[in-house]
């Protein structure tokens, strides 16, 4: 399967990505390694002394081994240690598995208007849980944030008019370099930074953003609502997070090296410690590294966190739009896909004659309004040589100096070999005045360009500039200053570069889950970052990004506020409230009211960006909304017994699982024999069914429990069409009573033709009781 490349401004794409990099200090025979040993306890509740054991008998070998140590949330550690060590460790009981330390990589405000713009809903004042849980107060949530850092001085982090840090937070703002300026306060109420041993990191002994996603992931989750913010007039408007008023908690753990696992895991286990309500990741590997669960640094410490009621958001990864590119997979997981907003950034191209042709970029450049600057085609200043597919694709070297200085130059985007912003590097080293650019993908994405003039067009726009070119003599253009449109249409898409269903682990669990805003994110930056200033200009102190990276800290923002109005949901209960109230093609969404909701603001489903309608692979439960979920009526609770189950059913044994958890429930075992097929069975709010041949039905089973203001009310079930399948729920009546909170339903699928089902259909089960909709999408795959 080949996997397409995200484009330059995909934020830190180039970090690197596992397995990692042997480093100047370290040898093919002493590398670092995780140690993971499950949980803290055993079974009987008593102290794992095992852990001490195998730790010591490393730091005899070598006294300075010691990385990282696990022992709040989950026991291991991390090592320099030979592969003959490893191997050796891995063998003693006690021991789930032993990997090498990956290096992972990050997933690079008017989002926040637009999602209530879509999907606003009135709030029933009488939802019990849900309006008495405001007397407590929205800022009790906390919400703690693995990436790069935070720049404390960002007026998205001032504490002003905030209330006293909540009395259950336990963790620590670490001294640091630069301790005298950095500060944490009621609104950055703590911040831990994690170095390995060797001199790499060394220089990075602070808490403190040196490279700005961090902080723009941080206030996009829980900025500080602040008006009157643009990317140098571009995007105006007012920044602010999904739950402003929640607490900050930063864990750096990425470098401009990349995201260690070992440091990964270090601040879950510190997380998990400190007292934090949601962890937001937006990184991860790529889709060319899958790490199996016991292997995989996120999945590991999100189980544990998941476990001691810690919601766990994550990024699903830029890899789209190639099928099966989707990461951070683990039920445990709510994982976050990426779509556009209703905003665009419009730089076009005007020719000769009057003709001006649409395009999308950032620059600030300082070209004429009226085309005077002579135009080529690549291929058409091919070097003698080149070939002609590397001149028309712009790439480095194959391009005459003489045929370029002083022109703006057509440039394909096919090669995917060198990106847009090596191209333009190339361009203005032979002198060129301009980039044009052919690319459908990364035409919806804003690139930000400084003060070099590119802009990005479609195929059939560039098919219409080349026979412009071709048909005159002397053909002209400029490149027009960046325009911002709001209101832009159709919105929202689902971004090119975010990673697709299904999931690589198992087609009977649907991913990603739902999906956010994560292209052209207007979010608060670094104040010190004189690279990404024009010429002439003042550091930025917002910046503009796109990624799924951008989409996860949207749904941890909700995850936190829903958590703020209902402190006793577990996990998958804010997962499901998320999941199933959001915005689906051509429903309502009912609350006290009914409100029509409709898939796009052209009243139409969400397509992917080259137009094809999306699909639950595409978007998992649909764009998410901001109020919705804090109404959800019902909601699908997957306990931690689901979970061992699911481990079960993947192919793990019961003395892994064991150690994994110190507690099974009764009567708990694994199967003789793995079946994978009995992960559909899982309580999840969505449904995934794989091998249907048609020939059999295929029946899956679900729970329900009542958090709507009504104790006693009925909901009845509807069910979209699927094709070729055949879909009944029994019983299609749910009747909830004071003592009935939970009620269970069956879905049986069947086929209703002669020929089996091909590849993959889709559908959605809906239970309704007049005031509330709830809703989860289904996949039926035959293979």
């Amino acid at each position: 399967m080949q996997v397409l490349s995200v484009s330059f401004f995909l934020f830190f794409l180039s970090l690197l990505s596992s397995p990692r990099e042997t480093r100047a200090d370290e040898t093919k025979s002493d590398r670092v390694y995780i140690v993971y040993m499950g949980a803290t306890t055993a079974s009987d509740g008593s102290y794992r002394y095992d852990h001490d054991q195998i730790m010591t008998s490393v730091l005899k070998r070598k006294q300075n081994a010691l990385v990282h140590t696990y022992r709040h949330g989950f026991s291991g550690f991390a090592a320099h240690l030979t592969e003959e060590d490893a191997n050796s460790i891995a063998q003693k009981p006690g021991v789930v598995s032993v990997f090498e330390d990956p290096v992972l990589q990050l997933h690079t405000t008017r989002s926040w208007d637009f999602l209530h713009f879509q999907t606003d809903l009135e709030t029933d004042s009488n939802l019990g849980s849900v309006s008495d849980s405001k007397s407590q107060g929205q800022d009790d949530s906390i919400i703690g944030i693995l990436d790069t850092g935070i720049w404390p001085e960002s007026e998205s982090f001032s504490d002003k008019n905030m209330g006293l840090v909540p009395t259950r937070w336990k963790g620590t703002c670490m001294g640091s370099d630069d301790s005298d300026s950095f500060k944490c306060n009621k609104k950055l109420i703590g911040a831990r930074y994690y170095n390995t041993s060797d001199a790499v990191s060394a220089k990075y002994h602070s808490a403190r953003d040196r490279i700005g996603h961090g902080t723009h992931v941080a206030s996009t989750a829980a900025g500080n609502s602040l008006p009157g913010v643009s990317y140098y007039s571009l995007a105006s408007g007012t920044a602010k997070g999904g739950s402003p008023s929640s607490r900050i908690a930063m864990y750096r753990v990425c470098t401009s090296f990349g995201c260690q696992g070992s440091a990964i895991l270090a601040a879950f286990d510190d997380a998990i410690a400190d007292g934090v309500d949601v962890l937001s990741l937006s990184l991860g590997s790529s889709a060319l590294f899958r790490p199996e669960f016991s292997t995989d640094p996120i999945a590991i410490g999100a189980y544990h966190a998941v476990a001691n009621n810690i919601t766990v958001v994550c990024s699903a990864g830029n890899d789209g739009p190639s099928s099966q590119t989707v990461v951070n997979v683990a039920p445990w997981i709510l994982t976050v896909a990426a779509t556009t907003i209703d905003r665009d950034f419009e730089s076009d191209v005007a020719l000769g004659g009057n003709k001006k042709i649409k395009g999308e970029g950032i620059n600030f450049a300082n070209l004429k309004k009226t085309p005077s600057y002579p135009l080529i085609y690549g291929s058409s200043a091919k070097s003698n040589s080149s070939k002609v597919d590397d001149a028309r694709n712009c790439k480095p070297d194959s391009l005459e100096e003489n045929k370029i200085k002083g022109r703006i130059v057509l440039c394909d985007n096919d090669d995917g070999e060198y990106s847009p912003k090596e191209k333009l590097a190339e361009l203005k080293r032979l002198g060129g005045v301009g980039l044009v650019l052919n690319d459908d993908e990364t035409r919806a994405v804003a690139s930000r360009n400084g003060d070099f003039p590119l802009t990005v067009v479609s195929s059939k726009d560039a098919s219409e500039i080349l026979s412009y070119i071709n048909s005159t003599k002397d053909p002209v253009a400029t490149i027009l200053a960046t325009v911002t449109v709001e209101e832009y249409k159709p919105a929202p898409a689902v971004a090119y570069f975010s990673s697709r269903g299904p999931s690589y682990a198992t087609k009977n669990l649907l991913k990603p889950d739902i999906a956010a805003p994560g292209v052209n994110i207007l979010a608060a930056w670094i104040g010190n970052d004189t690279e990404e200033a024009p010429k002439g200009k003042d550091p930025p102190l917002f910046n503009l990004l796109s990624g799924t990276s951008m989409a996860c800290p949207h749904v941890s923002g909700i995850a936190a506020t829903v958590k703020a109005q209902n402190p006793s949901w577990s996990p998958s209960a804010i997962r499901s409230a998320i999941m199933t109230t959001e915005v689906i093609g051509g429903g309502n969404l009912i609350a006290s009211s009914t409100l029509a909701i409709q898939k796009n603001n052209l009243k139409g489903p969400i397509t992917t960006q080259s137009g094809a309608a999306a699909t639950a692979y595409d978007y998992g439960a649909g764009e998410v909304s901001p109020t919705g979920s804090l109404q959800p009526g019902l909601v699908y609770e997957t306990d931690n017994g689901d979970y061992l189950q699911f481990l079960c059913n993947y192919g793990y044994d019961i003395s892994t699982i064991n150690l994994i958890s110190p507690t099974l429930p009764d009567g708990f075992t694994c199967p003789k024999t793995t079946n994978a097929d009995l992960i559909s069975d899982m309580n999840y709010p969505s449904i995934a069914v794989s091998k249907f041949n048609g020939k059999e039905s295929k029946k899956v089973s679900r729970t329900v429990t009542n958090v709507g203001s009504d104790a006693e009310t009925q909901y009845t079930v509807s069910v979209s069409p699927a094709s070729g399948v055949d879909v009944k729920v029994i019983p299609d009546t749910l009747k909830f009573t004071k003592n009935t909170k939970k009620l269970s339903y069956q879905v049986i699928f069947s086929s209703n033709r002669s020929s089996p089902v091909k590849g993959a259909v889709f559908g959605l089960i809906t239970w309704t009781n007049g005031k509330y909709k709830v809703r989860s999408p289904f996949v039926v795959t035959s293979d």
